[in-house]
């Protein structure tokens, strides 16, 4: 089984391959077989990148914001076409069942390109009349952009990060994670058959080393990140350091919020979406579910009977719901977090290891977990994940659980399952989370901006609020009348 693309890096419109660097693999989760070999990015292909973006750019920012919109509506297309093609690529990539990828990944990527292209013409300033005089705004880009993907979402997050930032007329150079470098090389293909100018989204390959050189160029003028706290606080630093503008979308441990009046079947459903989708690997998960005591058994077994239903297999066969996790890594991770949370005294109410499935003997798979009894102060209730492990937590008062849901350094997201409409508002006024749901869970709909409080990030993706994080105002007043001076 084989995914190689035609070269490691996509710059100023066509393949490009590193001189120098040592290869590395991208692994089938499910098998452990290699599917693509990729060269890190030298400094000849930064250097190129950076080169191709400032000539791209200006060409772009040229262009009008009615055209830029129709070459990402176009391109928006191009992925709808190949959206099969595209998700069988990113299973290969991820793990992650085709049944999710398919609407999930490429097509989310789509609706944000569209998204973006539908505002392009939108995006004007003010006037602002000062009685005889008057003065007005303007939205500039910021010139190049450098975006660093997570590789859970390849596709959707370099869709995330290029279509606000195309849309206000910057170049954008995109780094996949390493461990999912295939389809950002396809949506760079998607943007240049759509008739982007070359050079204006280039798609470089490799680890750390290559993202700080990038971020540290002086030609780099806004950074944007997805991915763990610890890697956000690096990249903030190195930004900070150069005044570079910063957008981080990093991790959570989310809380979801379970009142004894809620509906029993929708709230298992959301558990289920806000811990098992996508094998558990999603920043927003909410993974903390705080269950009222008067429900909780009764949560609990139906939980525990849905999770039974749970098919893990092939992730190329739609019927599987449940694929690996996306690393040998990630897999020894989760694993040692089942390991404390037994050990710790939280109750086991399903799953608890490594799963075997018998066709895929070498694959990354892990049950889906589901624990009782937790404590605030347990590891699993403290820690990110990022595998199926969910930790139910008791209460019974209000005041209690809003308390304990913020206590947490994180703060991405949140949700909140209950029929009382004003105790719903109430509850979500006092979380301390950027993203929240009112009786569903991990619903991300383009239109509603995404991001975190507190070390879960800095700055908003999606909704017309990206567009703030990825262009600059200009105020220009204009004097109608004479000029006076003291002498």
């Amino acid at each position: 089984m084989r995914a190689q693309p035609n070269a490691s890096h996509f710059v100023g419109g066509s393949y490009m391959e590193s001189r120098s660097g040592t290869p590395f693999d991208s692994v089938y989760p499910a098998t452990g077989e290699t599917i693509a070999r990729i060269t890190p990015a030298d400094d000849a292909v930064i250097e190129a990148a950076i080169t191709a973006a400032r000539k791209g750019q200006q060409v772009w920012a040229e262009t009008p914001p009615a055209e830029r919109g129709r070459v990402l509506r176009r391109a928006a297309d191009i992925l709808r076409e190949k959206n099969r093609e595209l998700s069988i690529l990113e299973t290969l990539d991820t793990g992650k069942p085709l049944q999710e990828t398919l609407v999930a990944d490429a097509a989310s990527g789509a609706d944000c390109l569209e998204y973006y292209g539908g505002l392009a013409a939108t995006l004007t300033g003010e006037h602002i009349d000062l009685g005889g005089s008057f003065a007005y705004t303007k939205r500039e880009p910021l010139g190049i952009c450098f975006g660093i993907g997570a590789w859970n979402y390849p596709i959707q997050i370099a869709c995330w990060k290029a279509a606000p930032a195309l849309v206000c007329g910057n170049a954008m150079i995109f780094k996949p994670s390493e461990v999912t470098p295939l389809s950002a090389l396809k949506l760079a293909e998607a943007l240049s058959e759509a008739g982007l100018p070359d050079g204006v989204f280039n798609v470089i390959q490799g680890f750390g080393d290559v993202g700080a050189k990038m971020v540290a160029h002086p030609d780099i003028a806004k950074v944007s990140l997805t991915g763990s706290v610890p890697t956000g606080a690096k990249v903030a630093a190195l930004a900070g350091e150069h005044l570079k503008k910063t957008t981080l979308e990093l991790g959570g441990k989310s809380p979801l919020i379970i009142f004894d009046d809620a509906d029993v079947e929708n709230a298992v459903s959301a558990a289920i979406n806000a811990n098992f989708y996508s094998t558990g690997q999603i920043c927003s998960n909410g993974t903390r579910v705080f269950v009222h005591t008067a429900i909780k058994e009764r949560f609990l077994a139906r939980l525990a009977e849905r999770t039974a239903n749970a098919v893990l297999g092939d992730p190329l066969d739609e019927t599987t719901s449940i694929g690996p996790l996306v690393s040998k890594a990630q897999l020894d991770k989760v694993l040692h977090y089942l390991k404390v949370g037994q050990d710790e005294g939280a109750r086991l109410v399903c799953g608890g290891g490594a799963a075997e499935v018998a066709s895929f003997p070498d694959g990354y798979f892990v049950q889906p977990t589901v624990f009782a009894d937790v404590t605030d102060t347990m590891t699993i209730a403290r820690e990110e994940i990022f595998g199926p492990v969910l930790s139910v937590l008791d209460f019974d008062d209000e005041d209690d659980v809003v308390a304990r849901a913020n206590d947490t350094e994180f703060g991405l997201a949140a949700g909140v399952f209950t029929k009382d409409i004003q105790r719903a508002h109430r509850i979500i006024g006092r979380l301390q989370a950027g993203t929240c749901w009112i009786n569903t869970y991990n619903l991300t709909p383009i239109e509603m901006p995404f991001g975190g409080y507190k070390k879960s990030g800095i700055g908003r993706e999606n909704g017309h609020a990206a567009i703030e994080y990825y262009s600059q105002l200009k105020s220009v007043y204009v004097e109608m009348d004479g000029v006076e001076a003291a002498f």
